[in-house]
């Protein structure tokens, strides 16, 4: 069983930049590929960006590319989205994921275990 937790979701001004941290409990973190998602009012939840569990591989939504960075510390059991340029449409509740695999996934059907969820907001 692994416990997500989100944190450093706020309001920010468009240009801006916000910095996302999830932190998992449980010893088997590092077995974990880890993903991002968001869902904003009125629409589906979609993929932002992943990582594997070696932090080897990082997969990034086109709508992020450029501007958004995952990355983790295993020994923090912690996962991390770095998020430059803000635009308002990346304005949403954004979700940390874990899935039981080395490589990490666009799929949310691939991830078992979810956060709660912490508000980005984002003014024009």
């Amino acid at each position: 069983q692994v416990q997500l937790v989100e944190s450093g979701g706020g309001l920010v001004q468009a240009g801006g930049s916000l910095s996302l941290s999830c932190a998992a409990s449980g010893r088997t973190f590092r077995e974990y590929a880890m993903g991002w998602f968001r869902q904003a009012p009125g629409k589906k939840r979609e993929f932002v960006a992943a990582i594997s569990w070696g932090a080897s591989f990082t997969y990034y939504a086109d709508s992020v590319k450029g501007r958004f960075t995952v990355s983790r510390n295993n020994a923090k059991n912690t996962v991390y989205l770095q998020m430059n340029s803000l635009k308002f449409e990346d304005t949403a509740v954004y979700y940390c994921a874990a899935a039981q695999r080395r490589l990490p996934s666009r799929l949310e059907d691939d991830y078992t275990y979810w956060g709660q969820g912490t508000q980005v907001t984002v003014s024009s």
